[in-house]
């Protein structure tokens, strides 16, 4: 019997505005509201709305919650204050990547947010190193609705819509409020290359919030963003998605890391593997851009050769709108990692040809 994808809690409205749906992960999503590189271009030029409610949200509280979490995790956490934010990775001890997510620090508890289906892992992982530690973790992920919004004007909509600007610093937050229902507005940390701000609803007022969001951004163009122009956008801006570009064979160090990473902090998990990559060694493969000839987007496992020896894989490949090309993120052996770098990439009975590319593709000038 064939499953039935899960559902965004604002699948209706969604259908009510014209979105085109696909299930090709488990979930049924708006894959684009009628015209993607139309919503592309709001988000580099204007501003763009997308649900990002399949990212599963866990509430941590506890006496030693930032302690427990400062060994677990591969990021700061202790130097956070209440109102500040990291992204982070979650790791084992050979250090391959089992979560990317980010920390959010409040007052009286922490807020983790992961990838669509993480959460039940992690938590179950991260319960095996929970010994006299006071540290309890909750999956709120069903009782939150998350939206983002992208692009040069997402501070005008948000001053229009909570009555105060977005805070300057990346993963910095603040309770807002939309009419009388409170949400969280933190500064997104630039998925898609351009300013951007995540909205933490209640579920039960996800509606009423996205509402006002397009309403808030009439004035500056908003449009609805739908799976296919989000992922142009952080392909071109460079950013690795959990569970397409990373999985848990992949270690950290061949991912572009430096924002996951505390070089300073001590120990956790995995830190030794990545200490000696930093500092004494190196990786036998990174993930780098590739930039297509032709007009042929590869498919997602396309082999990477060079001189008809396998040299990496696609992991991502989109059209660039910007670059009015093909584009891919892709694993490549080191040796083959310098920018410029001609490559053949195999894509079932085509053989096309790509060049190393650096990331990110697009930066805003």
């Amino acid at each position: 019997m064939k499953s039935v994808a899960n559902r965004l809690p604002l699948h209706a409205v969604h259908a009510e505005i014209g979105a085109a749906f696909a299930s090709p992960w488990g979930w049924e999503l708006p894959f684009s509201y009628g015209d993607p590189e139309a919503e592309y271009r709001a988000v580099r030029t204007g501003v763009g709305l997308c649900d990002r409610s399949t990212a599963e949200v866990v509430e941590v509280t506890g006496r030693d919650r930032v302690s427990f979490l400062q060994g677990m995790l591969s990021n700061d956490v202790k130097a956070l204050a209440p109102g500040q934010g990291c992204p982070a990775a979650f790791l084992d001890a050979h250090g391959k990547v089992q979560a990317l997510l980010t920390v959010l620090v409040l007052e009286d508890r922490l807020l983790l947010t992961l990838g669509s289906g993480l959460a039940a892992k992690t938590l179950q992982t991260l319960d095996k190193y929970l010994i006299s530690e006071k540290a309890h973790f909750k999956d709120v992920s069903t009782e939150t609705a998350l939206f983002m919004v992208g692009g040069p004007k997402t501070a005008r909509v948000i001053q229009r819509l909570t009555g105060e600007p977005p805070l300057p610093a990346a993963w910095g937050h603040a309770e807002r409020t939309v009419g009388d229902v409170p949400i969280r507005v933190v500064t997104g940390g630039g998925e898609t290359g351009e300013s951007e701000a995540w909205l933490y609803a209640p579920v039960s007022h996800g509606e009423p919030v996205w509402r006002a969001t397009v309403e808030a951004g009439k004035p500056a163009g908003l449009r609805p963003v739908g799976v296919t122009a989000l992922d142009v956008l952080r392909v071109e801006a460079g950013v690795p998605w959990y569970g397409h570009d990373v999985d848990e064979t992949v270690l950290l160090p061949e991912i572009p890391s430096d924002p996951y990473v505390s070089y300073t902090k001590g120990c956790y998990i995995g830190q030794e593997i990545v200490a000696r990559v930093k500092y004494r060694g190196h990786v036998n493969r990174s993930l780098t851009g590739l930039t297509f000839d032709g007009d042929r987007v590869p498919r997602t496992g396309a082999v990477v050769e060079v001189d008809g020896r396998q040299v990496g894989s696609v992991t991502s490949a989109v059209r660039s709108f910007a670059l009015n090309r093909p584009i891919a993120l892709a694993f490549v052996r080191r040796e083959h990692l310098d920018p410029g770098t001609p490559l053949t990439v195999k894509d079932n009975d085509l053989t096309l040809t790509a060049r190393v590319t650096p990331l990110p593709f697009y930066r805003r000038g």
